[in-house]
C-alpha cells in the first residue's frame, strides 16, 4: 500500500512508472490531516473478509504515522506537503485523529468481539452505536 513511495511515505500513493499516469496528485491535495477514513476502512474490511493484508496496510500506515507525523512533545501532527521527505508539517492535529483515525487502528487491532459489527455500528464520528433489533429489545433494556 506505502510501497509506492521509495521511502515508504505517508502518502499511500503508488508511484511507480506503471501507473503513474493513473494517478495525479494536485499541489492542493497533497497534504495529510491524519484523516480517519481509510483505517476505517481497512478495519471494516477485516473484520468482514479476516484478510491480514488489511491489518497489515493498517500497520504499515501507523508507522508512517510514527515516523512522519509524532512530535516530540508526544502528540502528532497533520502534513502539508506528503510528496516532499521529509514532509513539512503544519503543527496542528485535529480532533478526529485521536477520537477516530486511532480508535480504528485500534479496533483494526483487536480481538474481532471488541464492538462486533453485526451488534454496533458506527457513526459519522466513530461513535459505536448499539444495533436494535426490535422495539421490545429496547424495552427490556430500559
Amino acid at each position: 500500500m506505502l510501497q509506492g513511495n521509495p521511502d515508504g511515505g505517508p502518502d499511500g500513493g503508488n508511484k511507480s512508472n506503471e501507473y503513474i499516469s493513473d494517478i495525479t496528485i494536485k499541489p492542493l491535495d497533497r497534504h495529510n490531516l491524519l484523516r480517519p477514513e481509510t483505517v476505517e476502512s481497512l478495519f471494516v474490511l477485516h473484520r468482514i473478509t479476516e484478510d491480514p493484508k488489511y491489518r497489515e496496510w493498517g500497520w504499515q500506515i501507523f508507522q508512517a504515522f510514527e515516523k512522519y507525523t509524532k512530535v516530540d512533545s508526544g502528540g502528532y501532527t497533520s502534513l502539508d506537503d506528503v510528496t516532499s521527505l521529509p514532509p513539512p508539517r503544519r503543527d496542528k492535529m485535529e480532533t478526529f485523529f485521536l477520537g477516530e483515525t486511532l480508535k480504528y487502528l485500534y479496533l483494526l487491532f483487536g480481538e474481532s468481539n471488541i464492538l462486533p459489527l453485526d451488534k454496533y455500528v458506527f457513526n459519522t464520528e466513530a461513535h459505536p452505536l448499539p444495533v436494535i433489533r426490535s422495539v421490545v429489545q429496547v424495552s427490556n433494556t430500559v
